[in-house]
């Protein structure tokens, strides 16, 4: 398959707005410069040629913008499916499960609040090619966090948002000092 290494320069580009995307839109994969659109459109139109599922596999390291990369290919179904007047698509997957961001989410040198765990986001499209809905299954990938952190590092943020709210009258049986 195709293969696009992205690199995160820690700023905001003027590379992933709806210009772009409307730009990327119907073109062939190598007609343009290499960019996560591209991808997404490949992904896109094979889906709707062939009717069969696409994937897109989003690897790299703590900090790489996997989660970012994400939510620009799902921006980009939204916005050439004809879906993005709903209201952020993306925004609304990502967010879905507040508790696992919790759960799952920690500090690590490189980003404060990386999550350290897998997603799997499954999207729904009709007939028309269109987002219907969308599926995020999440698993622990580091369970040695829970016993251990690096140097300027911290633990699963729940830890840290539970012995905040101690003091709260709800929390009084968990007994969290």
């Amino acid at each position: 398959g195709i293969v696009l290494v992205a690199i995160n320069p820690y700023e905001q580009l003027p590379i992933y707005g709806e210009d772009i995307i409307n730009a990327y839109s119907g073109q062939n994969m190598g007609d343009m410069d290499p960019h996560i659109f591209a991808v997404a459109e490949e992904a896109y139109k094979q889906m709707a040629r062939d009717e069969r599922n696409q994937s897109i596999i989003v690897s790299g390291e703590s900090g790489a913008g996997k989660t970012v990369s994400a939510k620009y290919a799902m921006r980009y179904f939204a916005t050439v499916s004809g879906s993005a007047s709903e209201a952020n698509v993306e925004e609304k997957v990502l967010a879905s499960n507040p508790i696992m961001e919790s759960i799952g989410n920690a500090k690590t040198t490189r980003n404060d609040n990386s999550s350290r765990f897998g997603k799997y986001i499954e999207i729904g499209f009709d007939k028309r090619y269109r987002i219907i809905g969308a599926n995020m299954r999440t698993y622990l990938l580091e369970k040695s966090r829970v016993v251990f952190q690096a140097e300027e590092e911290r633990n699963y943020h729940i830890f840290y948002q539970l012995c905040a709210s101690a003091a709260l009258p709800e929390f009084k049986t968990l007994r969290l000092g």
